[in-house]
């Protein structure tokens, strides 16, 4: 099943990638072999390493922040009442449930220049300026801005129960003992806790980046909402464009194996230290 559902699209990309392959060829025309001309345009092409450093810096805010936020709420669960843990860990699941489209729409109505809620909060607050204020054709800052937020409040209820998982699972023993040494709350947190669990963050945090670095739904959404498209591409939205928005699929074959190399560099160590504590 592996080999059919992700082993022959890979083998597949990868063919399309050396060849030169458009719309004439999706209907049977003979594919011209291009070699590493496509690799080679990409890697010279100075839009692509624009989108990709924009990409990277928002991929390793947007993950730091969703890893961050999750961690603390992971840790105030383990510390609640009963009858509150029960409230968050719904509404966690339920914002974790909610379909990306849906989602998106509610935050579009939000952020709406002049029905918005949040431009109406603002301008009430003093900011007039703000008052029918577009945020996703304003600035590249404030889509990216908006983008981060939406990307952030749907990742982090799989973070947060995740890690609040394994924290359950740390050892009751172990944390007397160390409470009989004398060590406070936060002593246990840093010494004890995030250590025992510290595959179960490098697991999370990997898979993060890895999302978030080809993100695409909710920028191509907020693209069709009023952004700037040319400026506010990031990969995900770049490789769409270029396959299925112009017709080369080759070149947006090649683009993609780009992405999934210098993903695997980028999350290299992470992934090394998972396979020696898988060995362990």
């Amino acid at each position: 099943m592996v080999l059919v559902t992700l082993g022959y699209p890979l083998a597949k990309q990868i063919i399309m990638s050396f060849q030169k392959f458009g719309l004439e060829q999706q209907f049977g025309a003979p594919a011209e072999w291009v070699f590493f001309d496509n690799y080679k345009s990409i890697l010279t092409n100075p839009y692509f390493w624009k989108v990709f450093g924009k990409s990277l810096l928002f991929c390793l805010v947007t993950a730091s922040i969703t890893m961050f936020i999750g961690i603390g709420l992971s840790l105030l669960l383990l510390r609640t009442a009963p009858w509150a843990r029960r409230i968050l860990n719904t509404t966690l699941v339920v914002v974790w449930a909610m379909p990306a489209l849906a989602s998106l729409t509610v935050w579009q109505w939000l952020i709406d220049p002049n029905f918005g809620l949040i431009n109406w909060v603002l301008s009430s607050l003093g900011f007039k300026e703000m008052a029918h204020y577009n945020w996703l054709s304003g600035s590249v800052f404030t889509f990216y801005l908006v983008a981060s937020i939406i990307i952030i409040w749907q990742s982090i209820p799989l973070v947060t129960i995740s890690i609040y998982a394994a924290l359950a699972q740390v050892s009751e023993d172990m944390l007397e003992a160390s409470m009989l040494d004398g060590a406070n709350n936060w002593q246990q947190i840093r010494h004890i806790m995030l250590p025992v669990i510290s595959p179960v963050i490098a697991l999370i945090g990997v898979l993060q980046i890895i999302w978030d670095l080809r993100v695409f739904t909710q920028i191509y959404v907020l693209q069709q909402s009023g952004g700037i498209q040319e400026e506010t591409n990031l990969l995900g939205t770049y490789v769409y464009q270029t396959g299925i928005s112009r017709g080369n699929y080759g070149m947006a074959s090649a683009l993609a194996m780009v992405i999934l190399i210098l993903t695997l560099v980028l999350t290299s160590h992470y992934l090394k230290m998972l396979f020696k504590q898988g060995e362990v």
